[in-house]
């Protein structure tokens, strides 16, 4: 087994192995080898990591913003010396082809590491305010232990996003990656200890969907922040709130996607394959309803036709391969069942629609689809396929595709291409999400906040606004004279 770890979980900076756990396995689901074998957090698992947390925190906190910060660009530096090992390791872990995770992946994890690193020393600054004779001051404190529950399509970026402000603001975090793919976080964890992260401070455990109950119910963690589907997220949420903890919700979307006729066709085709088919179109963002006004509709098919016919799929080992599987045998049968659906609810194929000719069997591969004439009420159009499945809508007017773009649960993120720079700008503040872009598409650098409205959940990564949502103000007035009582 290639990628085997030393062990199933990292505790206290070190790896750690608990038999008794349960056994799984992670599949490289580009031709179904098990690269590796791990065990599942126990209960004591659970206890041992996060006790380990609570006892590092306490001294974290009292370590300057500034000496955490320098820890955290450590760790940056690092990972980016290593981006050619961790990007392998997270296309075995994911699928995804190389030629992607060596830009994107462990990339924008260091890019995390070495923002929140250096905005330390200011970031966590209070503030000071004159009462006359008296004066008050605030000042950020760290919240605790935090968990954090991830997901698999970025599974190296996520504990970093998560990870980075989690630390810098002074607290320690227990981090569950998904059990699809468990072993990128491993080795961030390893870096962030080489880098000079005191011990207990970033803690990863193995599990299933039994495991994160064990973690969010637990008495000593502070918060939460899970990137998941808007069904796991209400269940956490929910067990959160039954004790008051702080969290994070990155959910999933429906997002839309609006290209006037007046929008470079080009440059609209090209962020409507961004939003739907990078990373095999496993991004919680994707922006897969887009809606095309009427007069372009038919250039804007034919060049989509034949730039999406086009795209490499593979070997995702292989630096020319664009396209690798979806992350297993379960998705990949959920999203073709999406397809199904879409055609015999009247959706026109244009493109893709099955499994590619040229891959392994044993591979869990989906050709990128495209459907044309979908209607707002189609099962496609509504519910979150989190695969290669580009739904093309038609519209006529700016009022008519807003109201539409805007009728779903959902409010992750939006976009408008458009050479109208004041339409552009009053559609998104129209639109009802919480990431929108303009003549472009789901780019996320880490100094922009992320995250969504609405059922696509609450809260921001990335940006100084997750400093926020790892840390709590505190408030100290100060008296200059005596206490004068009625009584």
């Amino acid at each position: 087994m290639r990628a085997q770890p030393k062990a199933s979980h990292f505790i206290d900076g070190d790896y750690v192995e608990d038999t008794a756990g349960a056994v799984f396995e992670s599949v490289y689901p580009a031709t179904g080898e098990v690269i590796a074998r791990l065990h599942a957090a126990t209960p004591a698992i659970v206890e041992r990591a996060v006790a380990s947390a609570k006892r590092a925190q306490e001294e974290w906190a009292k370590t300057s913003p500034t000496a955490r910060g320098r820890i955290l660009r450590r760790a940056a530096d690092i990972m980016r010396e290593r981006n050619r090992e961790l990007s392998a390791l997270e296309t075995l872990d994911t699928g995804k082809p190389i030629q992607e995770t060596i830009v994107a992946d462990p990339t924008s994890g260091a890019d995390a590491l070495e923002f929140f690193g250096g905005v330390a020393g200011a970031a966590l600054n209070g503030e000071h305010i004159p009462l006359g004779a008296d004066w008050a001051y605030t000042k950020r404190v760290p919240l605790g232990v935090c968990v954090g529950i991830g997901a698999w399509n970025y599974p190296q970026q996520i504990a970093c996003w998560k990870g980075a402000p989690a630390l810098v603001s002074g607290n320690a975090m227990v981090f569950k990656p998904s059990e699809n793919t468990p072993l990128g976080a491993l080795r961030i964890a390893e870096i962030l200890t080489e880098a000079g992260l005191p011990k207990g401070l970033f803690n990863v455990i193995q599990g299933d969907r039994s495991t994160g109950p064990l973690l969010v119910n637990h008495p000593d963690v502070a918060k939460v922040s899970l990137t998941g589907s808007v069904p796991t997220g209400r269940k956490v949420a929910e067990a959160a709130a039954g004790h008051l903890k702080h969290v994070t919700m990155e959910l999933g979307g429906k997002s839309p996607l609006i290209v006037f006729d007046d929008a470079d066709i080009d440059s609209a085709i090209g962020g409507a394959m961004l939003g739907n088919f990078y990373s095999t179109g496993q991004v919680c963002s994707n922006g897969t309803r887009v809606f095309v006004q009427k007069g372009i509709k038919r250039e804007f098919l034919d060049r989509l036709k034949a730039r999406t016919e086009a795209i490499v799929i593979g070997d995702p080992e292989d630096e020319a391969t664009q396209m690798g599987p979806v992350i297993n045998r379960a998705q990949q049968e959920k999203i073709l069942s999406y397809i199904e659906k879409g055609k015999a609810e009247g959706a026109t194929l244009v493109a893709g629609g099955s499994i590619p000719n040229s891959v392994p069997a044993e591979g869990c591969y989906v050709q990128p689809t495209v459907f044309a004439d979908v209607t707002d009420d189609m099962t496609i159009a509504r519910e979150e396929i989190f695969g290669p499945v580009m739904c093309v809508l038609d519209f006529d007017h700016e009022a008519e595709v807003v109201a539409r773009a805007n009728a779903t649960e959902f409010g992750l993120s939006g976009g408008v291409f458009t050479s109208d720079m004041a339409r552009a700008h009053r559609v998104v503040d129209s639109l009802e999400a919480g990431t929108l872009w303009i003549n472009t598409y789901n780019l996320c650098p880490v100094e922009i906040p992320f995250g969504g409205a609405k059922q696509s959940g609450f809260g921001r990564e990335n940006s100084l606004a997750a400093i926020e949502h790892y840390s709590e103000l505190k408030t100290v007035y100060v008296s200059m004279g005596k206490v004068e009582a009625p009584y």
